[in-house]
Formats: structure tokens, sequence, C-alpha cells
């Protein structure tokens, strides 16, 4: 037995959570350890009582961990621990980080890098829409969505960055193999195959309840810098992420709403209570240029990589000189017409790449 299958049997054990495996590890300092110990040395442990040291030393009545592997193999998913290099940096940091993650799909280093985008499930066309927009915007300024696959905003927002081609990723509140709600099948399908993953720290075939969706809910948050709020109404379970959010050290932003809907009178709340308000995606990631830590380029690589550019929007960068320079000395330099000039101005904004500067001159961002 390796430590990630020993962690996904003590995952799956009903005593055993993320703060209590961080007390055995300081024990017993590998997972392999931890079911192989004795029930005295469990009990020895400090906090630890009959109960929890009983459940361990017998976890094999308990757990089929053959069947639970299988299963995993079988469904193409893959199963991350604290230690490996794709787990969420952030989510290591929170109070209770998840012993594993089972992932369908395929995380990306990029995907440390990103903002959780959440709100209610009964929605109106407007937080319909500007989900959308604002997680399209998002996506394509390089940052990951980070959502619940849940109906109603949480659906618009994978949506919105799956138009963008950027990346997202799907927290549900069930195992894999239970994906909730049944109808986003095909969604979760387009997101693992090539634009993000569906994950879950809950094993394959645990079903949805009223428990697990604000477990859910913390690593949505714990993944992300910042929790976006589109639309909640008082009761919203929305409005419980941002709270955990805030205790996490998280940023909170909220789409302001009509202020006589209902949808919208918790995150107007959110928004009077501190949450800065948004109207475009530039109002959170200026913000994040803050808020992301800088490293110090080596000197092998002292310009940041560029991200994958069209046609256009290489002759356009290109366009621009290492000073401030003119749209129209853009338009001559590329040999675009203006109209395209910018539109691929706007884009390569929202990439983060140049900035508008007054009297339409543009300079690149280092």
């Amino acid at each position: 037995m390796n430590a990630t299958e020993a962690c996904i049997a003590l995952n799956m054990l009903p005593t055993v959570g993320p703060v209590r495996l961080r007390k055995l590890l300081e024990v017993f300092k590998e997972p392999q350890q931890i079911l192989a110990a004795k029930r005295t040395e469990l009990r020895k442990v400090e906090g630890f009582g009959s109960e929890v040291a009983d459940q361990i030393s017998t976890w094999e009545a308990t757990v089929d961990l053959t069947a639970e592997l299988e299963r995993v193999r079988d469904f193409g998913a893959t199963v991350i621990t604290q230690e490996s290099p794709s787990y969420p940096r952030s989510l290591r940091e929170i109070h209770a980080p998840p012993i594993v993650l089972y992932v369908w799909g395929k995380l990306q280093e990029r995907d440390h890098h990103a903002i959780g985008v959440i709100g209610a499930r009964r929605t109106t066309h407007y937080g319909t829409e500007s989900a959308k927009k604002l997680s399209y915007q998002l996506a394509y300024a390089g940052l990951t969505v980070v959502s619940g696959l849940a109906r109603g905003i949480d659906t618009a927002a994978h949506q919105g960055a799956l138009a963008a081609k950027g990346r997202t990723i799907a927290v549900i509140g069930a195992g894999l193999v239970k994906l909730y709600p049944p109808e986003n099948a095909a969604l979760a399908e387009k997101i693992r195959s090539g634009n993000g993953a569906i994950v879950s720290e809950f094993s394959m075939e645990i079903e949805p309840d009223r428990q697990t969706f604000p477990m859910r809910n913390r690593i949505i948050s714990g993944w992300s810098h910042g929790i976006l709020v589109v639309e909640a109404g008082l009761n919203s379970g929305a409005l419980i992420t941002a709270a955990q959010a805030l205790e996490q050290g998280r940023s909170v932003y909220a789409v302001p709403g009509h202020i006589n809907a209902p949808g919208a009178i918790g995150s107007n709340r959110l928004i009077q209570q501190g949450a800065k308000l948004v109207m475009d995606a530039s109002d959170i990631l200026d913000d994040l240029q803050i808020l992301l830590p800088e490293t110090k380029p080596s000197p092998e690589a002292i310009a940041r990589p560029l991200p994958p550019l069209s046609a256009d929007e290489r002759r356009v960068y290109d366009a621009i000189d290492a000073t401030e320079t003119s749209i129209d000395d853009v338009i001559a330099k590329s040999e675009l017409p203006s109209g395209a000039v910018s539109s691929t101005l706007l884009q390569l904004e929202l990439k983060r790449l140049v900035k508008q500067l007054p009297g339409k001159y543009f300079v690149k961002l280092g």
C-alpha cells in the first residue's frame, strides 16, 4: 500500500477528517503507519477516544479499498493528496484541507490561480448573463474559474469559462459516480475533456446531502484567490461560501442587483458589508494584481512567457513599442483594420498583456 492508497482509506472512515489526520501524522509520520498502528497506540494521541481508535485499527472491516481503487480506475479518474504538485497550493493553507481530491480530468499549473464564481440556483436572466460574461472575461484573462456545477449561477459560470476556451474546475458535493445535478452530465464531460476537471473530496459512491454541500463550498473558496457572488438571496448557500472565504482570508466580490429583487438581497448586502462591487472583470483583475504574489524572475527567464495568441493578437502585440504607443501607430504597424485592432487590444487587456493609457495610448505589461 502506498501513501495515496492509505489516504483514500483514511478519507473513507467516518470518524477521520482532515484535522484529525493532521494530528495523527504528527505522531505516525506516514499515512500507512496510521493504518498499521495498534489500538493502544492510537488512543495515546491527544483527543482520540476509543471509538476513533477502534475504527482506524479495524479499518478493513469498514473500507473496501480494493473496490474503491477499481471504481477510480474504471471511471478514468485519479486521486491526489496534499503531497501532489497538482494539489492547489492555496487549499493547503485552510483549516481543514481535504485529505484527498478525486479528479476527473486534468489539473494544470495555471489552476493554482483561480477565482470562485458562485450564486443562486434559482436565478434571473440578468444573473445568468452576468455570470457568463464575467466568467468569460476572467477565463480569457488567464484565471481558472472555480464553481460547483450546481444549477443557476454555477452552470453559467462554467459555460462562460468554456466559451472563452479557458479553464474551469467544478467542485461537486458528491462522489464522482453520483455526479449532481444529473442534467449537468454533458457539461461535466465537456469540462473534463480538456478544459478543466470535475473534483470531489468524497469517495466515488457518496450521495449528495445537506452536509456534503457546505463541505464542498469550503474547497471552492479555499482554492480561489477570491469569491465572486453574482446573485444570492438572503438564505443562499453562496453567502455561506462568502463567509468561509472571509475566514480563509480570501477577497469577496459581488455583482449589484435590483434593490427590489429577492434574489439579489444577499449579494447587495455583501456590498453593504464591504465586498467589492463588480461591474466588469477588470474590477477583480486590478485587485488581484495586488493580491497575487510577485515572483522575481530567474536570469534564464527575465520576461514571463506569453499565453497562446491568435495571429491578430500577435501582430497587434508586436506593434506596441516598449514605450507608450498610440492606437494609430498600432494600426499602421499591424496593418489591420481599425475595428480589428480595437477588439484585439481589448482581448490583450483581458489577458493582462497590455494596458490602455489616457489618450488611446497603450503599453505592454511586464
